[in-house]
């Protein structure tokens, strides 16, 4: 949810989990909004703790305010992730429209979409599932729906 009180930029990165460290991207990053990098990396770890050594990655939306302090705003892990870990498989298919890689279930389906479900734009779990069975095509799964 964006501050109450305005903010002077924001910006988006992708960590991994409990994985923030001032080496870049994050640096680089953090230093031309002019924030605190170690308080940044300090949060940002705390914030993931749970899902550390999960190897998802975590997407975190930064506001930034006039007297550089922040907010952060962690989503939900990459759904591409979620599914990987579902599944049990080291990554998608180079060629997914012509090289699937395998089936996804519905109950598959459900339990990630339900991680997700937050983060989605969906007003119910059938509209979630369908999110995530479209992400589940692009990394060349037949989703089974």
């Amino acid at each position: 949810m964006p501050p109450k009180k305005p903010f002077k930029s924001k910006f988006k990165i992708q960590l991994p989990a409990g994985g923030a460290t001032p080496a870049p991207p994050v640096g680089p990053i953090l230093g031309q909004h002019g924030v605190n990098i170690q308080a940044f990396c300090q949060e940002f770890n705390d914030k993931t703790a749970d899902l550390k050594g999960s190897g998802l990655t975590v997407p975190v939306i930064c506001y930034v305010f006039e007297d550089k302090s922040f907010q952060l705003e962690p989503k939900t892990p990459l759904t591409s992730a979620l599914i990987k870990k579902e599944l049990g498989i080291q990554k998608g298919s180079g060629k997914p429209n012509t090289e699937k890689i395998g089936k996804i279930t519905r109950a598959q389906l459900e339990a990630v979409a339900k991680q997700k479900m937050q983060d989605l734009n969906a007003n119910d779990m059938d509209a979630a599932v369908k999110i995530v069975a479209g992400t589940a095509k692009r990394m060349g799964l037949t989703p089974e729906v």
